[in-house]
């Protein structure tokens, strides 16, 4: 179900400015998750300096919704450590929930028509799902 106000132009302009796509040449840090639901793929790579991520870069393929949340990592994430990274994901989830956006985030708001859409939840949350593991897989590394 396309509902029109999942998609206002907005979200398509952040989905459309793809801040942070690509690749780095030599990450600290990389993740591919992907979602068996609706077959969303993200690949994730941050570049890290005493613990703090100073690139990201990133592969999607997938919907809309997705491509917008991870140009929204592009565009906000460099800065955050692994705690901070982790937390953002569940501020996320409960931005969907219902909550407000997190200080900092506020494009998070346009994702507000997807709370009704639970099965578009993962879309969202994915790429911060990503983030969140890219820098725990350095931190194993």
């Amino acid at each position: 179900m396309n509902s029109p106000d999942l998609y206002q132009q907005a979200l398509l302009d952040l989905a459309r400015a793809a801040h942070g796509a690509g690749t780095l040449p030599s990450p600290d840090g990389s993740v591919l998750r992907d979602s068996p639901l609706c077959g969303d793929r993200v690949r994730l790579q941050v570049a890290l300096e005493a613990g703090r991520i100073t690139a990201i870069a990133h592969d999607v393929k997938g919907c809309l919704l997705c491509r917008a949340a991870a140009s929204l990592v592009g565009l906000h994430g460099t800065g955050l450590n692994a705690t901070e990274a982790d937390a953002l994901r569940g501020q996320v989830a409960a931005t969907l929930a219902g909550s407000e956006p997190p200080p900092g985030w506020p494009e998070l708001a346009l994702f507000a028509p997807v709370r009704p859409h639970r099965n578009r939840h993962g879309c969202v949350l994915l790429p911060f799902e990503a983030l969140a593991a890219a820098l725990d897989s350095h931190s194993r590394a």
